[in-house]
């Protein structure tokens, strides 16, 4: 993805997943290739219409690095995003109670006021749906009973956050793990160390678990992937949005020569001016004046005549430009 090179957690490339091995697996690979499509501003865009807050690093612009935990956001945002999920998209405002009285209290109020102040879904009911349906057969931890609850498990970079969030039809709980001085703790995993704590919770809050809620209406349901309407048989990468992120191409630079140093190429002796990044085809220029263009590599031979100080200069087609100053001298 231009500069940005991500690499799945376990550093193994599977090559063509399906979507629910993508998602059940947490690769991360597939996320990015998503997120490029869809736009990072405008997943940000859609999280702050549901009511989540997400923290982006000072004087940065969402970027795909968002995909994989490039942004922070809370363990109450987080659980209040995989409830929206619950409940079929429709975003889910959060109450804190503090004892029995008022829990009674927001119950009892809960259907007139929860998303009044919402200004949009979460997601459509169907996506939710196939979300759902795919984190509710994820295996459970060990010594627990699995597809009772949908969940998904996270693990932050360094081993400073393991995280676990499940739902069944009437609650979602949310677990973090970690250390609030954000100190890394190694083989600290979101499977291992907040999955079964997940369980546990459920299981306090009562043995039967409330079922999920049906299927609704426009869903697909078919036996293999290979029973797809076409245009959902694979992603469409070709349609992934070349704009989306800060790192969707990499940043037009002369790689040769470089900056303020003498190079022996005076007296009719070839010399290869390389560029790297940018949008072909190049254009190279030399005091100003234009000498030759690259139309299928990011090389150029140029022959320079008389030695001394030049400026060396390259423009993409998108107008991006570098520049360097070099001192020609005889071999």
């Amino acid at each position: 993805f231009g500069s940005y090179r991500p690499t799945n957690f376990d550093n193994e490339f599977r090559g063509t997943v399906t979507v629910r091995e993508a998602l059940a697996r947490s690769l991360n690979i597939p996320a990015v290739k998503l997120l490029e499509r869809v736009g990072a501003g405008r997943f940000l865009g859609r999280l702050e219409r549901a009511g989540v807050t997400a923290a982006l690093p000072p004087h940065t612009e969402p970027s795909l690095a968002v995909a994989l935990g490039g942004l922070g956001v809370t363990l109450g945002d987080l659980t209040q995003t995989f409830a929206a999920i619950a409940r079929g998209g429709e975003p889910v405002e959060v109450r804190y109670t503090t004892n029995a009285e008022s829990r009674r209290e927001a119950a009892a109020t809960r259907t007139e006021t929860v998303g009044t102040d919402r200004s949009g879904r979460l997601l459509s009911e169907q996506a939710a749906y196939y979300i759902r349906r795919i984190l509710g057969e994820a295996p459970p931890p060990p010594n627990a009973r699995g597809g009772r609850i949908a969940f998904k498990t996270g693990t932050s970079y360094g081993y400073r956050d393991a995280w676990a969030i499940g739902f069944d039809g009437r609650h979602t709980v949310g677990v973090w793990v970690g250390r609030p001085d954000m100190v890394p703790s190694p083989g600290l995993l979101g499977r291992t160390a907040a999955a079964p704590l997940l369980f546990d919770a459920f299981q306090a809050i009562g043995s039967k678990r409330v079922p999920f809620r049906p299927a609704p209406s426009g869903v697909l349901k078919v036996a293999s992937g290979a029973d797809l309407p076409p245009p959902l048989k694979r992603f469409d990468e070709d349609g992934a949005r070349a704009a989306s992120s800060l790192f969707a191409s990499r940043p037009l630079a002369i790689r040769f020569p470089p900056d303020r140093v003498a190079v022996e190429a005076a007296g009719g002796s070839a010399l290869l001016l390389k560029a790297d990044g940018g949008q072909l085809p190049l254009t190279w220029l030399v005091d100003g004046q234009p000498v030759g263009r690259s139309v299928h590599r990011r090389e150029y031979l140029w022959r320079p005549g008389a030695g001394g100080f030049v400026a060396i200069a390259v423009v993409d087609a998108a107008g991006r430009a570098d520049r360097v100053r070099v001192r020609l001298v005889d071999q």
